[in-house]
């Protein structure tokens, strides 16, 4: 029998993190790279995906940066083939790469929308699509989607007036289901995490505009931090969680439950 603390054990592990250069990208890098795995992080901006990369060898483990625009194809299977070649396989991915755009929905530019959905939805598609031809061969691998807790409910436009976001991150999660249901019999585990407000640079101008608001609606009474997601990235990227699949993690300090 496995010991408790050895199912949460990454030695050794291959994985690969989208917008992996800041945020919480980057904090789910370090997790990874602080349980034992080597980590590939990409996103547009290398250089910053470089400095990551950096911090996670001083760590003791192998990283990889790449410059990829997870909406587009050809970049998405130069990663995976780099991938494959430099470490054989490819046990976890985390499609945390996400785009938004603040606006009344009736003043939405299209051009907006379609920018969300492509690297939201189209972004989190390519990369399991492309991760998941090498995972189907290995008939094992572990796939995480960043969601959002916008995807699970609406949101009051004082609060959040994002409807394309919104959509896109209710998208992944059904992907994320639909995926666990086509993919389990396979040896894949897909499970999305839906984060709450952290202080991001993505989220900063929101949680800027509305912290009193935000907090009174979040019963732990802050923000997500620096490591709240590293404990639930690790577990679904591990063999604490090789029975759950399908399944969406909410971390968001208690406020989907008001």
């Amino acid at each position: 029998m496995m010991n408790a603390l050895r199912l949460f054990d990454l030695t050794g592990k291959v994985a690969i993190v989208t917008g992996g250069g800041r945020g919480l990208g980057k904090q789910i890098a370090e997790g990874f790279a602080e349980a034992g795995a080597h980590v590939v992080v990409c996103s547009r901006n290398k250089e910053a995906c470089l400095e990551v990369s950096q911090k996670l060898n001083d760590l003791g483990v192998d990283s990889l940066a790449m410059k990829c625009d997870v909406t587009n194809p050809e970049d998405v299977n130069r990663l995976v083939e780099t991938t494959v070649k430099k470490f054989g396989r490819i046990d976890i991915l985390v499609n945390n790469s996400g785009a938004s755009w603040g606006a009344p929905t009736e003043e939405m530019p299209l051009a907006a929308w379609h920018k969300v959905m492509n690297v939201n939805t189209t972004g989190t598609f390519l990369m399991s699509q492309s991760v998941g031809k090498v995972m189907l061969e290995q008939e094992a691998g572990k796939i995480i989607n960043i969601a959002s807790i916008a995807g699970l409910k609406g949101t009051d436009p004082s609060t959040l007036d994002a409807i394309g976001y919104s959509a896109s991150k209710g998208a992944v999660i059904s992907f994320t289901k639909d995926l666990a249901v086509k993919w389990g019999p396979h040896g894949i585990n897909v499970n999305a995490i839906a984060p709450g407000f952290f202080p991001t640079k993505m989220s900063k101008d929101v949680i800027a505009n509305g912290s009193d608001r935000l907090l009174q609606n979040t019963p732990l009474k802050r923000f997500g931090d620096d490591k709240d997601l590293k404990g639930a990235a690790v577990f679904l990227a591990s063999a604490a969680s090789d029975y759950v699949t399908g399944a969406i993690i909410v971390v968001d300090g208690g406020s989907n439950a008001m």
